[in-house]
């Protein structure tokens, strides 16, 4: 019997550890490919859709996959791209940002299920991404007021995931597929 117990419990890991890299790759992906450098500041800021799919992976599969994924998936774009001083706060920001939305989008058993919460997920991981880029800001360019200039930006970044994630995330929940075999 234990080692029924066992190979079940190891194919289940096994599983989550696959689906988990799965879901960093497509962040990943989704930030490296499109994505477009904002003429807003002259610290950067970029527009992609990697936010988009932080929060679809937080609505669909939760808190814990969606922190991971996106810390890691952006994390992973930042060293690979030029973008390596601020991979560290990204993954802070990141993994932040997912755990949020995650954790509000399966509060009291939704499991992303309800718009209206998703909707609010997703707009209130949005203050806690600013201030941790706005810290590291102050941190790397030791001013308050120059990380200023980047909010518009990461606002921008913002809305453009929203816009992304929501009706992306109404339509998966409505395969039956992602319903019954992806949630574990």
């Amino acid at each position: 019997m234990n080692t029924t117990k066992s190979y079940s419990s190891t194919k289940s890991r096994t599983f989550d550890l696959i689906q988990t890299s799965m879901l960093i790759a497509l962040v990943f992906i989704a930030t490296l490919l499109i994505n477009i450098k904002l003429p807003l500041s002259p610290n950067g800021g970029l527009v992609h859709l990697g936010t988009g799919m932080l929060f679809i992976i937080s609505i669909i599969f939760g808190p814990k996959k969606g922190a991971i994924a996106g810390a890691v998936g952006m994390g992973l774009f930042d060293l690979v791209s030029g973008w390596t001083l601020w991979a560290p706060f990204t993954i802070v920001a990141r993994g932040l940002q997912g755990y949020i939305v995650g954790k509000i989008a399966w509060s009291n058993g939704r499991q992303g299920n309800s718009f209206t919460f998703n909707l609010l997920a997703t707009i209130s991981s949005i203050p806690v991404m600013l201030g941790v880029y706005y810290i590291c800001e102050r941190v790397l360019f030791g001013s308050w007021i120059i990380p200023v200039a980047s909010i518009p930006g990461n606002l921008i970044q913002n809305i453009v995931g929203v816009c992304v994630a929501i009706p992306v995330c109404i339509a998966l929940k409505k395969v039956p597929f992602l319903n019954r075999s992806f949630k574990r």
